[in-house]
């Protein structure tokens, strides 16, 4: 599933568009997030072109409802697709998710990490870890480690991350806040630089075994992703960062259809060359430059931070991760 030197992808590619000629027929893969959104657009596109798919939710019931153009799609296309319980925020219920899918003994080709909150109030999840970092970073993290063996030569996981990296590294002397004034859009860049970051420390550990990782960006869409924020806060963020572009002789900042945010992770799953997307960061179907930490910029000039694809940190995040779920992984 290469790209030919004539397929050309950007922005403005919907998933269709990178599918286009692409079969999934025998393949399997893993959805995190499929009640809403960018989840569910990823499932229908995936089921749409043959692949059996598993998505996962935290509420079913929901999921059952959102879900129904997935099965439509899984049955015009070939597909199949089926629902699994799993709260990202609860790491028994992640546990319980793992144990689920390792019994099945059914190996996956692709998992795409695509669940996760955003700006959400001070809280903590059931283990009581930040609730942004709990979900978005430790949640998967436990997850697909824990259904590594399921994972065979050639297949692949992508993190959804987001250019809201930019807003912080993570902080492995203070990962709950507790020393640490909470601020919403902190608290989300570093639980979206850890999902960078644990893309890269996986890739290496396991592409010796063929096995690759990668992060996307899937651009400003909208979604129920913003449910937390308050009303007028988008809109007001959007302005200033046009203004700001507008003052640098730059254009506006353009949100995204959600066909059009989730080509990219299908885009890094199924199509782009494995060694060309593994251990990197990639944004608008391609792999994005590599941006110094103290450049100065708004959050749709592109590119990811270097201390969110450093090995080292990558080795340092996983290890204290390892810590905080009371886990050790290959």
């Amino acid at each position: 599933m290469a790209l030919t030197p004539t397929q050309q992808f950007g922005a403005t590619s919907t998933t269709e568009d990178v599918l286009s000629g692409v079969s999934l027929t025998g393949k399997r893969v893993l959805v995190t997030g499929v009640s809403a959104g960018l989840g569910v657009e990823t499932a229908r596109a995936l089921a749409a072109h043959g692949a059996t798919v598993v998505g996962t939710a935290r509420n079913i019931a929901k999921a059952e409802r959102a879900t129904a153009q997935v099965r439509a799609a899984a049955q015009n296309g070939g597909g199949t697709f089926e629902l699994l319980a799993l709260d990202l925020a609860d790491l028994s219920s992640v546990r319980a998710a793992a144990d689920h899918l390792n019994t099945q003994a059914s190996p996956f080709d692709l998992i795409i990490a695509n669940a996760g909150v955003m700006a959400t109030p001070m809280g903590h999840t059931k283990d009581g870890f930040e609730t942004q970092f709990g979900t978005n970073h430790l949640g998967h993290f436990v997850l697909i480690n824990r259904i590594a063996g399921l994972l065979h030569a050639g297949a692949r996981v992508v993190n959804v991350s987001s250019a809201g990296h930019r807003f912080a590294d993570v902080d492995l002397s203070d990962p709950n806040f507790e020393h640490t004034p909470y601020d919403p859009w902190v608290a989300y860049g570093r639980s979206k630089t850890a999902n960078i970051l644990f893309a890269v420390a996986f890739d290496a550990r396991h592409k010796a075994r063929g096995v690759r990782a990668t992060a996307i960006h899937p651009g400003g869409i909208m979604t129920e992703l913003t449910r937390h924020l308050p009303d007028g806060a988008l809109e007001a963020m959007v302005k200033q960062v046009n203004a700001q572009a507008a003052e640098a002789g730059k254009p506006p900042f353009v949100f995204k259809t959600i066909p059009q945010g989730a080509a990219t992770s299908i885009w890094a799953g199924v199509v782009a060359p494995a060694d060309a997307v593994g251990g990197h960061y990639c944004e608008d179907c391609h792999v994005a430059p590599v941006v110094p930490d103290a450049t100065p910029g708004e959050l749709n000039d592109g590119g990811v931070r270097a201390y969110a694809v450093n090995p080292a940190h990558a080795k340092a995040l996983w290890k204290k991760s390892e810590e905080m779920v009371g886990e050790t992984f290959v």
